[in-house]
């Protein structure tokens, strides 16, 4: 079994000493080369690659940010084209020879041709290993990922998509992606991740940044009448959407990775609805949310967000910049992941 191990050294808790217990962990099960992280979509890069080498599993030892950089590798990747089958590009006269059995590059590539996923934590949250099961200790994870590995325990779990992004557990179009954005600058000044920080954050862009005049955003789901002066819109293809510290927060709490997207919409963002719905998630009464705070769908193949004002999108922890338009579209079947 041959694999690559992607390590983001910049991922808060990483370190060389959790690298080099999980290298030679995974060197006693297999054939392993690993590459560090140097730039944003590095990851990418390196997936796409172990796709090309037809590598039998890729490890992320990161953290949601770098699985997510991993699993957009993988699910853009063509393989690599040897050099036995006629093929003929359009327009040309010009015939190519690939391998005996294989397909031009191009070929829209399912769960079973793609490297297995697996996942080893070691950023701040890690929702996506935990939404796994897998402890949030890189190196109990390496315990679990070693048992994985000698029972062969997979699964196929289905991803969303974002426009172009696929993404393992959340995105969201407002207030939530106007966090993730303040958290990202406070720690390029220095700032550890820690709940207390998303908190702050969270209170200061609701009452000083965010522009809660007119709720801006749309969602418009197929068959359906649009509806319009949503403030803010969060998006789960698993649950949790988040972590506090230990707490699982989740707006949805019937989104599974076997089912399609789930959504929570806040309608206007006035300090005493928002109180609300902030005090019903940390609480986990969502039942008692009515009807005129928020509005939720469950199971959704595909919809679409449209704002009247350019405004802030997240997916998976990751700061994206602003949109006006995003298309939301449900992956089934679309990785194997160790678990």
């Amino acid at each position: 079994m041959r694999a690559l191990l992607v390590v983001n050294p910049k991922a808060t808790t990483t370190s060389e000493r959790s690298r080099n217990v999980l290298v030679r962990a995974l060197r006693t099960e297999m054939d392993i080369r690993f590459g560090d992280t140097r730039r944003r979509g590095h990851a990418a890069e390196l997936a796409r690659q172990a796709v090309r080498d037809r590598l039998d599993v890729v490890v992320a030892l990161g953290g949601d940010g770098t699985v997510n950089e991993v699993i957009n590798g993988l699910l853009t990747a063509t393989p690599r084209v040897p050099t036995k089958y006629a093929a003929r590009s359009a327009g040309s006269t010009t015939t190519t020879l690939v391998g005996a059995g294989d397909e031009p590059e191009g070929r829209g590539l399912t769960a079973a041709d793609l490297p297995v996923l697996a996942v080893v934590p070691g950023g701040s949250t890690n929702v996506f290993a935990r939404a796994l099961g897998l402890p949030n200790d890189a190196i109990e994870a390496t315990g679990a990922l070693l048992e994985a590995l000698h029972a062969q325990r997979t699964r196929t779990i289905g991803l969303g998509r974002a426009d172009g992004r696929f993404f393992t557990f959340c995105a969201g179009f407002g207030l939530d992606a106007e966090v993730v954005r303040a958290v990202e600058r406070a720690r390029l000044r220095g700032k550890i991740p820690t709940p207390a920080l998303y908190i702050r954050s969270a209170v200061t862009q609701f009452l000083v940044e965010t522009d809660r005049r007119a709720p801006a955003i749309t969602l418009e789901v197929p068959g359906q009448p649009p509806e319009g002066g949503l403030g803010t819109v969060i998006v789960q293809n698993t649950t949790p959407w988040t972590y506090l510290g230990n707490k699982a927060i989740s707006p949805c709490p019937d989104a599974g990775f076997d089912t399609g997207l789930d959504l929570m919409a806040v309608r206007a963002l006035n300090v005493h609805g928002t109180a609300l719905v902030a005090t019903n998630l940390l609480t986990g009464r969502l039942s008692n949310l009515h009807a005129r705070h928020t509005l939720t769908h469950h199971d959704l193949s595909g919809f679409v967000l449209t704002a009247s004002r350019p405004t802030a999108f997240q997916i998976d922890g990751e700061y994206l910049g602003e949109r006006t338009n995003v298309t939301f579209t449900a992956v089934p079947d679309a990785l194997r992941v160790f678990c």
